[in-house]
């Protein structure tokens, strides 16, 4: 389940090489599984620090609505969201989030707090984990190899 869909995201986060970026890519699929956003990360690229994948995908899927609201709506990104991007995607209220590699340093979604699933909150999308995360993994791996 979503490995297509994970594997569009995955071919964002490797269009980050050419900006030394961390490849991480995000879409956002509507309710009828129609990408409707897309995102990478721009940190590098645009010198700013919101420039996360899931949150380029989400600003693109709000303008492709013109509606921040993204009720129904599907994130598929590579890597586990940090807090920032959890807070994006709750306040976005996204259906459901579909994410691959864990992330053990700054996770959001389990490993380090589970944001989006804190029931003091008013919205708390369903979590798919896992999805194609050996690859995920192994593109983070390589990047991080040749970068440190």
């Amino acid at each position: 389940m979503y490995e297509l869909e994970m594997g569009q995201a995955l071919d964002l986060a490797r269009s980050t090489a050419d900006d030394g970026d961390v490849p991480v890519g995000a879409i956002v699929l509507d309710a009828t599984g129609v990408v409707i956003g897309r995102g990478r990360n721009t940190r590098e690229r645009d010198a700013d620090p919101t420039g996360h994948a899931e949150v380029v995908a989400i600003r693109d899927a709000a303008a492709s609505r013109r509606e921040w609201r993204l009720e129904g709506c599907t994130l598929v990104v590579t890597l586990e969201p940090c807090t920032m991007c959890a807070g994006a995607i709750v306040a976005a209220r996204l259906q459901r989030l579909v994410f691959g590699a864990f992330d053990d340093k700054a996770g959001a979604v389990g490993s380090l707090w589970d944001v989006v699933r804190d029931r003091r909150l008013n919205h708390r999308p369903e979590v798919v984990s896992g999805v194609r995360a050996q690859e995920s993994a192994d593109l983070l791996r390589t990047f991080f190899a040749t970068h440190r």
